[in-house]
């Protein structure tokens, strides 16, 4: 009699221990795409040449930073204490935090505010085509563009030439640098302590004033300056302001001759207790002339101002502006990819957050701040990231923008790994320090970033 068993059976087998196909069977799950064996020929090239350009070049600057400028001698960590004991590299190296905390924050800044800002106009897709143009040049090209921008003579830079132009409207006044006035008892004005020029005695309407000024020198002479003309006084206060000096001698000194010419363009003042009355500008002779002045006796003054170099700018590439300027080339030239990749993201945002928000009273400001930002926020932090490591990079832009004799002022490490290996220096174990220590710093961020792609929070 055979006993039945009730509950599952084991499935039968085959001769190699696995399970027969049959009717309860489930069938096998097929592969999706190549096996992992062709993908593996496929990423060899791939592999082979990251190896090549990237690990080797990393492993073997980590071993060569080890060892003194001649390779030949091990020194340890000795070029990592100069590093941190070096004067200049510390000076680099503040330079580069200056870069870190300003760059991304300023770039980052702007992109948001032209991104949300293009949404309001109709012309958007021009205005982005004109900002993220810079991104099409080169960051050496970029370099030479600024160089040119930056240049001190106003004639040439761009920057220094629209402040005179601003300038110049504010102030009327033309600089005779090292130009004073002819003193002694017989001439009828005198210098104070400061540099202002008046007259000794006061003067009344009819009573014409003569203000000689000698030491202009011959280069700030303007071009339109007209033979001196000695004013009448009529029935108002005049006067003339002239170059007192007669080529080749001769000459009546405190009086104008056929020969002089006028200083136009100074500042004079009409001044009572103290306090100034009128002021004018003198003209292509040299002569001026007061216009409603009160009755009475005045001082006449020229101020100290006069005296001065005519303002040309600044000094943008000097050791005080150096790294701003260089700062404000890298935002030219980034601005456009952040207004870029965060107007996306603005794109992304569910505008019915935003319509609630207006319905419910809140002003534009406070759907920016308290909806748009936190919003963009992933995207932010992306563009801010991404900034860094430029930032900690940054090479070309320095090193063409920078004259050499200010280049100490600008440093960067990139530069600096640069200088001590190839520029000059000739020590490759120190510059091989550097990079690994700029490796080290850029690596935080770099991870960051991969890991917020690997999630897609961006």
């Amino acid at each position: 009699m055979t006993e039945r068993l009730d509950g599952p059976q084991d499935p039968p087998v085959d001769s190699t221990g696995g399970p027969t196909s049959g009717p309860d069977t489930p069938p096998k799950r097929r592969r999706l795409g190549p096996s992992p064996t062709i993908a593996i020929i496929f990423l060899m090239p791939a592999a082979l040449l990251l190896g090549i350009w990237v690990v080797y070049p990393i492993g073997y600057s980590i071993f060569r930073s080890l060892f003194d400028a001649s390779g030949q001698t091990f020194v340890g960590l000795e070029n990592y204490g100069t590093i941190f004991s070096d004067g200049g590299t510390l000076r680099t190296i503040r330079n580069n935090l200056i870069w870190v905390v300003v760059a991304p924050i300023v770039v980052t800044t702007i992109g948001l505010i032209f991104a949300v800002l293009t949404e309001r106009i109709k012309w958007a897709t021009a205005f982005k085509l004109i900002v993220f143009m810079p991104m099409a040049v080169s960051l050496m090209a970029a370099g030479v563009i600024f160089r040119l921008v930056y240049d001190e003579d106003p004639d040439k830079g761009l920057a220094n030439a629209v402040m005179t132009v601003v300038g110049d409207t504010f102030s009327s006044a033309q600089g005779y640098p090292e130009a004073r006035a002819r003193t002694g008892d017989e001439s009828p004005v005198a210098a104070e302590e400061d540099g202002t020029v008046v007259t000794k005695q006061p003067v009344e309407a009819g009573q014409p004033v003569l203000i000689p000024i000698v030491g202009v020198k011959p280069e700030v002479m303007p071009a339109n300056a007209q033979p001196a003309v000695a004013a009448t006084g009529g029935d108002g206060l005049a006067g003339t302001v002239w170059f007192d000096f007669t080529p080749g001698g001769g000459g009546v000194n405190g009086q104008p001759d056929a020969t002089e010419k006028g200083l136009p363009g100074m500042t004079v003042e009409a001044v009572s207790d103290g306090q100034v009355a009128a002021t004018a500008t003198t003209a292509e002779d040299g002569s001026f002339r007061f216009e409603g002045l009160s009755p009475g006796s005045y001082v006449v003054r020229l101020p100290a101002d006069n005296f001065t170099a005519a303002y040309n700018g600044l000094t943008w590439l000097g050791p005080t502006l150096i790294t701003p300027a260089i700062i404000g080339a890298f935002v030219w030239v980034w601005a456009g990819f952040a207004m870029v990749l965060i107007a996306a993201g603005l794109a992304a945002i569910p505008r019915d957050a935003l319509e609630a928000a207006r319905i419910d009273g809140a002003s534009e400001w406070q759907v920016f701040r308290r909806i748009t930002v936190p919003l963009l926020s992933p995207v932010l932090l992306v563009v801010f990231v991404t900034m860094i490591i430029n930032t900690l990079k940054v090479f070309d832009l320095v090193f063409i923008i920078a004259p050499p004799s200010v280049q100490p002022e600008a440093n960067v490490i990139a530069l600096e790994m640069w200088r001590v290996s190839f520029g000059g220096g000739n020590n490759q174990g120190l510059g091989s320090a550097l990079a690994v220590f700029l490796l080290i710093l850029v690596l935080p961020f770099m991870i960051m970033n991969i890991r917020r792609f690997k999630r897609g929070d961006s």
